[in-house]
């Protein structure tokens, strides 16, 4: 059993507006020392696989077809071996 942790942000070039609201909210609050937000999504998966590189394909593959906006998005994911 694997445990893959994904992580999901906008592309550099997507504007984020959450991040920007966040980031306005922050210096209000004076916090003038953030010079920048990005808000993403973190997800856990639990992936019943024979291997690590195979738990990574299933999680890519999760990610390209539902979790993750190619377009618009990055994925980055870590894979951990759990016991069962």
């Amino acid at each position: 059993m694997f445990k893959a942790n994904v992580h999901i942000t906008l592309r550099k070039s997507i504007l984020d507006p959450k991040g920007k609201a966040a980031h306005n909210a922050l210096h209000n609050l004076g916090m003038k020392n953030v010079n920048r937000v990005r808000i993403g999504k973190f997800i856990e998966l639990d992936i019943d696989a024979k291997s690590e590189e195979e738990a990574r394909d299933i999680a890519e593959n999760a990610c390209s077809q539902l979790l993750a906006n190619e377009v618009m998005e990055d994925f980055d994911i870590e894979i951990k071996k759990i016991s069962t």
